[in-house]
């Protein structure tokens, strides 16, 4: 069993980013921002590869499945973390089930694949507004997203 596939460990190493983050306007400016200081190349995001490697190997992440589509809270939202919630899903090529982010979302795309991409973006960060919503949608390979919720919040809708 590795350092990071217990979920304390994992809560750990995700609350490293989420305190750089606690407060920050859920915008493009974020985005860029996540991109710089955490690329997608860089050690911080290797370590969260492996750690979610790790625990789905383990059993208690992406313990759920339906259409295809295996995800799962990892971490509710809470002081740990900043008051996000850590998910991780991972996903075949196709649009998952529509959804809103009431509070926003913060997404960490990794392609199981080179060219995968989620939302028609590849490796790294992609952040949502507060009201915003969508079809995740996975084209050209599978890939893994992690993502936070600020205070958790999502809801799912009939599209």
């Amino acid at each position: 069993m590795s350092m990071t596939s217990s979920p304390e460990a994992f809560a750990e190493l995700i609350s490293q980013i989420t305190a750089q983050i606690e407060g920050a306007p859920l915008d493009h400016a974020l985005e860029q921002r996540l991109n710089t200081d955490f690329p997608s190349t860089g050690r911080d995001i290797a370590a969260i590869k492996q750690a979610c490697t790790d625990a789905i190997a383990a059993g208690w992440m992406c313990a759920r499945e339906a259409g295809g589509i295996k995800y799962g809270r990892v971490i509710p939202a809470g002081p740990k973390t900043h008051g996000l919630s850590v998910d991780v899903v991972e996903m075949p090529p196709l649009a998952g089930p529509h959804h809103r982010h009431p509070n926003g979302e913060i997404d960490l795309i990794l392609p199981l694949s080179p060219n995968a991409e989620f939302d028609g973006r590849g490796a790294g960060w992609l952040v949502y507004g507060a009201g915003s919503a969508h079809h995740p949608t996975v084209t050209n390979g599978p890939a893994r997203i992690l993502y936070l919720l600020p205070g958790g919040a999502i809801e799912f809708t009939r599209r």
